[in-house]
């Protein structure tokens, strides 16, 4: 059963996390969707696994600091957060910014605290011929479109969300882009400081994604100094819902000994 606690990692800062199973530990990052897009990966993974689910600063009426304005911060938190719960041996999985987060933390992992990364669809880097879609300037409708592989299937109609819930999603859109709209949506020097990272790295991406492309993806994993590219047909940007079976089946035979 998942448990929630608050664990201050710096004084004027703390962070919600959902907990579950035990295990070698599992640190789940969400992406600007917040933590409901990563919830069935938590609830899969619990059965083999501790898993860590943090609520973002800024996401969900999580409070923020206000010198918390990059994804810079955002990693060096998570990472002060499994020294001080003294984990090793941690699998990072990211979705979307949540991947970029876990790239980044990687590149800043001095004590090699992680031992393994799974990114799906992540932001992060800059690939000139494989512009990240802008899709702050999009609608409801052509997010959706870009988005997802079956998009009626998942576009709500922004008048049929409740107001609370619409205000906060407003909330966390503002705060994506506080952290990762100057310079959109990626690090420039990331790309390169991925070769330093030689954690196997399992890079997961929807065909279908046309925020950040399946080249991009492909650009991204190789970067890496041990890093596989997978490609999730009949999925966009959150494979793990829209082909959840298939996504764990990855991350399953990822985490098998000797592979």
């Amino acid at each position: 059963m998942p448990t929630n606690r608050t664990v201050d990692v710096y004084s004027d800062l703390s962070l919600t996390l959902t907990e579950a199973g035990s295990g070698r530990p599992c640190l789940i990052l969400h992406g600007g969707g917040g933590p409901a897009t990563v919830a069935g990966i938590a609830a899969r993974f619990a059965e083999t696994l501790h898993t860590i689910t943090p609520t973002h600063p800024g996401w969900n009426g999580a409070p923020r600091p206000a010198w918390l304005t990059g994804i810079d911060d955002l990693a060096l938190a998570y990472l002060h957060l499994l020294q001080d719960l003294k984990l090793r041996d941690v699998l990072v999985i990211g979705s979307s910014l949540g991947g970029w987060t876990a790239a980044d933390m990687a590149v800043r992992d001095t004590a090699g605290l992680i031992t393994g990364l799974v990114l799906i669809d992540p932001a992060g880097v800059h690939v000139e011929s494989e512009p990240i879609t802008d899709f702050f300037a999009l609608d409801a409708a052509g997010l959706a479109e870009y988005a997802w592989h079956d998009s009626a299937r998942y576009y709500v109609d922004p008048a049929d969300i409740p107001t609370e819930q619409l205000a906060l999603r407003e909330a966390n859109q503002a705060t994506l882009r506080e952290l990762a709209g100057n310079p959109y949506m990626h690090d420039p020097k990331l790309l390169r400081r991925l070769g330093r990272v030689d954690v196997p790295a399992l890079v997961l991406w929807g065909e279908s994604d046309r925020i950040v492309t399946p080249a991009y993806g492909a650009a991204y994993a190789e970067a890496f100094g041990n890093g596989r590219l997978e490609i999730i047909p009949e999925a966009g940007h959150l494979p793990q819902i829209e082909q959840p079976e298939a996504t764990f089946a990855l991350i399953d035979a990822y985490l098998k000994p000797g592979t």
